[in-house]
């Protein structure tokens, strides 16, 4: 392995379009003749993300069971696992609701590994909806923690979804980019790439019972099933009305479903339930006979109401459920660095 690749690590809150820009970057960096790779990362298993990510071609890995700032290990192992299919750079995303990522993850992989790779700036990615939200007078106090202190330790705020908004940045100095359009991703490559940025430079002293308790306020879950439907249903007829069912009853900070159906593949996003949800994939398949779903949620609330609120939801399709893989809880409190 005597590549050096470089390692960029781009952050954000809980929907704020990280993997979208991602694949768009690596789609983009495709084109120049460059290898991307990428690590995935969440508090639980089965990711939708690393499904997507895998769908599109990319190596990639996953480290769950909490952030990296505290598996560090397992996040420097996959790393160094991707590094082995010589990769020129490894995307990292770290979970929407993680910071302190320049002491507990930049900053000991440019004093320790600085010869296995390349640390390119951290970027942060904000989605403007949320940030007036978060900016707000009736902001959820523990998600503002979250979002405000993830901008203020970015080396490059990267404002997303610039196709569906308009108006000024509240961060000055932030770039913006629509990874549906293109606009603004390559010319990030091209800063992220150029050596011009510290990697890291915006150590913070993070209220680490105050992070706890912001983490505490949301409620995970991950689910996986199989679908038998008799007579056959379109994905489309599937994931709509199964998302909106869970966007009714909960106060939904992040929803991602896809369906793998045998007509097709469909994954809707959901980031608030104001908002209308973002369906990508194959709209237009045919009613089908068989589905794989998977549910990834984040909610404001106690795991037991929120698991509860999907099972009723699960329960109303039309078809046979077996469900394979269902974790629902509350975040470990994230640990200090040393």
């Amino acid at each position: 392995m005597t590549k050096r690749p470089y390692l960029e690590v781009v952050g954000g809150f809980l929907g704020a379009g990280k993997t979208t820009l991602i694949l768009a970057a690596a789609r983009e960096l495709a084109k120049r003749g460059m290898k991307s790779a990428i690590i995935l990362n969440d508090q639980g298993d089965s990711l939708v993300d690393t499904q997507l990510s895998r769908r599109h071609g990319f190596d990639s890995a996953e480290v769950t069971g909490g952030c990296f700032c505290c598996q560090f290990p397992d996040f420097l192992e996959s790393a160094q696992q991707l590094r082995s299919h010589s990769p020129d750079i490894i995307f990292a995303e770290p979970v929407g609701s993680c910071t302190d990522l320049s002491a507990t993850v930049l900053n000991p992989l440019r004093e320790v590994y600085s010869g296995e790779f390349r640390l390119a700036p951290f970027t942060v990615c904000v989605d403007p909806g949320r940030a007036r939200e978060m900016n707000g007078e009736a902001s959820n106090p523990h998600m503002a923690f979250l979002f405000r202190n993830q901008l203020a330790e970015a080396d490059l705020v990267c404002y997303t979804k610039s196709d569906l908004y308009t108006g000024t940045a509240m961060t000055p100095g932030a770039r913006y980019v629509s990874a549906r359009t293109g606009q603004g991703v390559a010319a990030w490559l091209d800063e992220i790439l150029s050596g011009g940025l510290h990697a890291g430079s915006h150590r913070l002293d993070i209220d680490y019972g105050h992070y706890a308790r912001a983490e505490a306020a949301l409620a995970w879950l991950n689910l996986s099933a199989s679908l038998h439907c008799d007579p056959p249903v379109s994905p489309a007829m599937l994931v709509g009305p199964l998302m909106d069912r869970i966007g009714e009853s909960l106060d939904v900070v992040h929803l991602k479903v896809t369906d793998n159906s045998d007509s097709g593949f469909l994954k809707g996003a959901l980031c608030s339930r104001d908002l209308e949800p973002a369906i990508e994939g194959s709209l237009d398949a045919s009613p089908a006979v068989r589905h794989e779903l998977l549910i990834n949620l984040r909610a404001v609330g106690e795991p037991e109401p929120v698991r509860a609120v999907v099972e009723a939801a699960m329960a109303e399709l039309s078809g046979r459920v077996v469900t394979r893989q269902l974790a629902c809880f509350t975040p470990a409190p994230p640990r200090r660095p040393v």
